[in-house]
């Protein structure tokens, strides 16, 4: 049972290592593009269903009150989370469209839809992404395996190769905290000073 959780620890911190290098500077894009959208005035619209559901949580949440440094709220929201809106629509209408449903309703030309699927197949999350486009937001992507159908509809996208979902779930996460990380550098380039001065 040891060898197991030290072989299972040596394939996720592998794959995430693999990940960060090959797509550092799309990695590096995609923070860019975030903090653009945000330092106008946009906002950032994660979603996603089971495990992926919490990492939009999590991200929105690591904007909204701070990643690594003390600053100002970012916006970000997580169409995860309101159990009404959810279950109303999907008995009314469809969970195909629990999403592109919120999008309707809050997203704005200026903002960001940001989907997340281990299997880039998830029907709900394209369907918000196709609503996105048409209203003239940016899509950004985070997917796993060969990328599925989810990044046919994404502006930007990242794909964790692995065909094991819990080392998918692995990477993505680390992708998305670097993306917090670099926004909030972007943003606040004293606060970041501050903080590598507060540790020397």
């Amino acid at each position: 049972m040891k060898d197991l959780v030290i072989e299972t620890a040596k394939t996720g911190a592998g794959l995430v290592e693999s990940f960060a290098r090959q797509n550092a500077d799309r990695i590096v894009e995609g923070a860019t593009i975030m903090a653009r959208c945000l330092a106008s005035g946009g906002k950032i619209l994660f979603f996603g269903n089971g495990g992926s559901a919490a990492d939009a949580q999590h991200l929105a949440a690591e904007l909204v009150n701070r990643f690594a440094m003390e600053r100002k709220a970012l916006a970000a929201i997580a169409l995860t989370t309101d159990t009404s809106v959810l279950t109303s629509h999907a008995n009314d209408y469809s969970f195909e469209t629990v999403f592109a449903r919120q999008i309707q309703a809050l997203g704005k030309p200026n903002d960001i839809a940001f989907g997340i699927s281990t299997s880039g197949q998830s029907a709900n999350v394209i369907e918000a992404q196709k609503t996105a486009r048409e209203m003239g937001l940016f899509v950004m992507a985070l997917s796993g395996k060969d990328g599925g159908r989810q990044i046919k509809f994404a502006d930007w996208s990242l794909v964790a190769d692995s065909a094991q979902t819990p080392r998918i779930q692995e990477a993505q996460i680390s992708a998305g905290h670097i993306l917090c990380s670099l926004v909030e550098q972007i943003l606040f380039p004293q606060s970041a000073a501050n903080s590598a001065q507060a540790q020397d």
